[in-house]
This record gives C-alpha cells, structure tokens and sequence, in this order.
C-alpha cells in the first residue's frame, strides 16, 4: 500500500504519522511531502521512506498514492498559514486515493461533531482507519 503524508509549518503531524504508520504497518510504502522543507525532514526523522517538498511535490505524489493522510488543511487553499495552495489542495481532492484527514483547528476550520479529542486521540483513530483500509484492501485480493 501505498501512503502518502502531507504536512506543513513543523511537521510535527506529519513526524507522529510517519512513526506510527512504519511501526505498525511495516509492509507499507510511505512518501511524506512537506509544503516547506522543515516539515519534510521532520517527516523523514519520522521514518518516511521516500520524500519531496513543494507544490509540484504535492501534485506528483498525489497521482501516486493509495491513501493520502494528513491534516484537514490539506484540502483548504491558503490554511496551515498560507502554505497550502489551490493546485495542492485540488491535487489532494481530486486524487483517487482514499483521504485520511486529521480535524485539526489549527487550519482554521472548525468540523461538526467532532468532539475535543486530543492529537494522540486523534492520531490514533487515523492509524485504525488505516490499518481498516489495508485489512480490507488484503482480504479482497
């Protein structure tokens, strides 16, 4: 399976993501692509296998990618403080990748019914629905 990580500002998320998806899914091909160079090599401290930065980055990995996780910015032009551009963010969209998106209200949107959930809780619940897709992705073939 193929999953590609897509992060801004820090990284930081990115980082837990890539941690996460490698410990606990090993067989899995993980590209991070950061919307600056800080959060690409975060990501790749994270554990990330292959990784680009920029807008065509973004564009190119998306054509690529059997799911897409990151934060809910990257699929909002101008969030994560201006770093995420309208080809990014419909790049994601548009994609045919199946979309993992974490609710952070850092990208200055608010999602209904979400409750408080802290980042763990949060990343947590990313992993299982990943970890979902890939069983059910392995028991089809």
């Amino acid at each position: 399976m193929k999953i590609l990580i897509i992060d801004g500002q820090g990284g930081r998320l990115g980082r837990q993501l890539a941690e996460m998806i490698t410990s606990e899914m090993p067989g899995a091909e993980v590209t991070a692509v950061g919307t600056n160079s800080t959060a690409t090599a975060s990501m790749l401290k994270g554990g990330a296998m292959h990784a680009a930065t920029g807008e065509n980055a973004v564009v190119v990995a998306c054509r690529h990618a059997d799911v897409i996780i990151g934060p809910i910015g990257i699929v909002i032009a101008d969030s994560l403080l201006g770093e995420v551009t309208e080809k990014m963010a419909a790049a994601v969209a548009r994609a045919d990748a199946v979309r993992i998106l974490i609710p952070v209200d850092r990208c200055g949107t608010l999602v209904a019914g979400v409750s408080d959930a802290s980042t763990t809780e949060l990343l947590n619940d990313a992993i299982l629905k990943l970890k979902r897709l890939a069983n059910d992705r392995n028991t089809v073939s």
